[in-house]
């Protein structure tokens, strides 16, 4: 028998390396597709939740209360120059108004506790919020000078809303609102918030618990039980407040002074935010289950659903009081009672745009000038500096 020549067993295995070599990159390339496959199927899956969700929060927007407001008529409110301002575009801001109502009613007639401004710097996601004092002797937006807070029980988010552009120089168009028994509920729906409770704030903290579940949505009144209708908080330091525990330390008002309430107020506004980055899609839906009937606002389900999108890009980059510590006073302003009265109107709104939009150098409007004066009259500046 003739045996292979060295050249011919060398060409042999060559053409076995090569065969081998094609079958490995076929191999390859089968898992390969194989992989791209379960990439895609991993996408489609992905795709397929988010518009699961989007129909889900498109269903769910029928639950949200409908007040109307006339955004033409808040448009044409802007102060001079506001609308031109270079320094606005790219941030949205919204209002936040927190009312007490037992009843469902987020309307005008409701009192609103919290006033907060959400300005979103939509390229980075940054969110700067500016609590505005309840009680600061402002124009209410018909040339009638009160604390700031009768804008909305007189005439709802809408008058709110322009009431805030025409004393901040600002150009809202949107608000939420929200009862405080949504906050509960919101709080509840996620397994409750962190909170540093001081020891002065737990006695108050309890009255308010005791007070808020011992009235009913018909204004009846009975004694609430320690343990069956609520959970003392018995020890200071940081730790996880319930729903109710949490809405009743936002009410605390015996403890420091107004401020420091609405301080409190965004403190658990930053909570609740940092614990919905880390709930599940079925947390989020049954938050939307239980807090969309105590919401008002003027969003459609478009700029809902871009919201809900981009939750975990937003981060609260600072938040403030208005007006500023620096350049406020507090006392009594004829028979309105005892009002936060912005030393100087001009300088805390340039101070405000500085804070949200960076603005060091704004020039607030004529309009602006004009309350300031006004305020400036009525007040002379009186009251106790902070």
């Amino acid at each position: 028998m003739k045996m292979p020549t060295n050249d011919r067993r060398e060409g042999m295995a060559t053409k076995q390396t090569k065969k081998r070599s094609k079958s490995s990159a076929a191999a390859a390339r089968r898992a390969k597709k194989k992989q791209k496959r379960i990439i895609l199927f991993i996408v489609e899956i992905l795709v397929l939740a988010i518009l699961v969700a989007v129909l889900y929060t498109v269903l769910k927007a029928d639950n949200i209360q409908k007040i109307k407001v006339d955004e033409e008529n808040i448009v044409t409110k802007v102060n001079e120059n506001v609308e031109n301002n270079e320094s606005l575009k790219g941030y949205r801001n919204i209002a936040l108004f927190g009312v007490d109502s037992r009843e469902g009613d987020l309307g005008k007639g409701t009192r609103s506790d919290s006033i907060i401004i959400a300005s979103i710097n939509e390229e980075t996601g940054e969110i700067k919020l500016c609590s505005v004092y309840r009680d600061t002797y402002l124009n209410l937006s018909n040339d009638s000078y009160n604390k700031c807070n009768s804008a909305y029980t007189k005439g709802g988010p809408e008058q709110a809303i322009i009431m805030l552009n025409m004393n901040l120089d600002l150009n809202i168009t949107d608000y939420v609102t929200i009862g405080f028994d949504g906050l509960t509920d919101v709080i509840d729906a996620l397994g409750g918030v962190y909170v540093d409770v001081s020891e002065a704030e737990i006695p108050h903290l309890n009255n308010y618990q005791i007070s808020m579940v011992g009235t009913t949505s018909d204004g009846q009144t009975f004694t609430a039980t320690e343990g069956k209708d609520y959970t003392a908080v018995t020890t200071a330091g940081y730790q996880k407040l319930n729903g109710l525990q949490a809405t009743a330390y936002c009410r605390i008002r015996h403890v420091g002074n107004d401020f420091e309430r609405a301080e409190r107020q965004r403190e658990v506004l930053a909570a609740v935010m940092d614990q919905a980055k880390k709930a599940s899609v079925s947390d989020l839906n049954k938050i939307l289950d239980e807090v969309l009937p105590h919401v008002a606002t003027s969003l459609d389900v478009d700029e809902m659903v871009g919201m809900l999108g981009n939750v975990t890009k937003y981060n609260i980059a600072g938040s403030d009081g208005f007006p500023f510590e620096s350049n406020r006073a507090t006392g009594k302003v004829g028979g309105k009672g005892s009002c936060v009265i912005p030393n100087n109107l001009t300088q805390n709104v340039e101070m405000l745009h500085e804070f949200f939009f960076n603005e060091s150098d704004y020039t607030v409007s004529k309009q602006v000038q004009s309350y300031s004066e006004k305020i400036a009259s009525d007040t002379g500046y009186s009251g106790v500096s902070e």
